[in-house]
């Protein structure tokens, strides 16, 4: 094999590999399948979350934010969620502790008004 079908057999190889590669899961894509939510949610106090919900077993935090967009977080610890359910500003809490400190994945997408 001569030096030009060597590094077009070796572009070609790592091209495979590339393409073969699994996704990262950290990465957010609304191309994959939809996530569906079996984690049943209470309603909170107040005015920029609706509704939150925890699965112990799986440490999966979920939130539904007033404008009807539902969030899961991954490696939730279940005192994450307790201090967020006791927090006085369930809003407050989530920016200083969740936001941006947890895997997640988008549920849902926020809900537009009509006059959007």
């Amino acid at each position: 094999m001569n030096a030009r079908g060597l590094c077009l057999f070796l572009v070609l190889f790592v091209a495979s590999c590339l393409i073969a590669a699994p996704q990262d899961e950290s990465v957010r894509s609304d191309a994959r399948s939809p996530v569906i939510s079996h984690i049943p949610r209470d309603r909170v106090p107040s005015n920029a979350i609706a509704s939150i919900g925890y699965s112990k077993r799986r440490h999966i935090l979920e939130i539904e934010f007033a404008n009807g967009a539902v969030y899961r977080y991954l490696e939730v610890a279940p005192s994450v969620y307790r201090d967020l359910m006791n927090a006085d500003s369930k809003a407050r809490y989530y920016v200083a502790n969740i936001k941006g400190n947890y895997p997640s994945v988008r549920v849902r997408p926020r809900v537009k008004d009509r006059n959007d």
